[in-house]
């Protein structure tokens, strides 16, 4: 193929939020490949690496939609062949927050990004503000490793009510799903306040703590508000902050943010 390849790599169970990266990328660049992979080695021990939900029928007939030119979905054996020790991993920003619940994941997600781009060899990639933490310890991996791809963060997609779209939403039944809506509530909250001046990044994290502890279904795994390029915890907020959570409801665990 020749002109600019715009890649969006997945973990597939495509749904809108996907739908956006493929349509930007259509937008900016002359082709679009799409990998579609649920990754083992970002899974910890415990993790739904196995229950993970995977439609490859639907997905394909999505892409074919959406004027994907290339599609691509690896076997793990052939990512991860026999005797396989070669991994990719980034230092402090992969530290914090997902890393810190979640240990090695982000070595599985920097070294599977880097084989895809070694595969394709994009012009640019596309990945959704949703996953703010992946895209810092990404960019960070591609600048330090002279990656020459540019990344392409793309809005978070969300449902009617604020819910961030993921493929983990197939976990909430009726009552959970109600109860999700209180991550984008909190995170809104804050938002609002400092809008309205609050500059304590103590005060707005007690914000989101507060509506958390007032829905009897969220399990909160942490609550930040940090600098969005270094993600370390922040005491006074200037011009911008990432507000961040990870909250389990029920048997999903949820992620969301709002990047100020």
């Amino acid at each position: 193929m020749t002109g600019t390849l715009g890649l969006v790599p997945t973990m597939g169970a495509l749904h809108a939020g996907h739908a956006s990266l493929v349509t930007r990328a259509h937008a900016e660049c002359r082709h679009v490949g799409v990998s579609i992979f649920v990754n083992p080695s970002q899974f910890g021990p415990g993790e739904d690496y196995r229950k993970y939900p995977r439609s490859a029928e639907k997905d394909l007939a999505m892409l074919e939609r959406l004027g994907a030119d290339l599609v691509w979905i690896p076997r793990p054996e052939s990512m991860y062949p026999p005797c396989y020790q070669t991994w990719v991993t980034v230092e402090d920003v992969a530290a914090p927050l997902e890393g810190s619940c979640r240990p090695g994941h982000f070595r599985g997600v920097a070294t599977v990004v880097a084989k895809l781009f070694n595969c394709f060899r994009p012009d640019k990639a596309y990945f959704g503000q949703k996953d703010a933490q992946q895209v810092a310890v990404l960019r960070r991996m591609a600048h330090d490793l002279n990656f020459p791809v540019e990344l392409v963060v793309c809005p978070t997609v969300r449902e009617p009510d604020g819910l961030a779209m993921s493929s983990r939403n197939a976990y909430l039944n009726p009552e959970e799903r109600k109860a999700a809506v209180v991550l984008f509530r909190s995170l809104s909250a804050a938002k609002e306040r400092y809008d309205q001046g609050e500059r304590s990044a103590e005060a707005l994290r007690e914000i989101m703590r507060s509506l958390l502890r007032a829905e009897p279904l969220a399990n909160p795994e942490y609550v930040s508000a940090a600098d969005p390029e270094s993600l370390r915890e922040l005491n006074t907020v200037g011009n911008s902050v990432l507000l961040s959570m990870a909250v389990r409801i029920g048997k999903a665990r949820l992620i969301d943010n709002i990047l100020i």
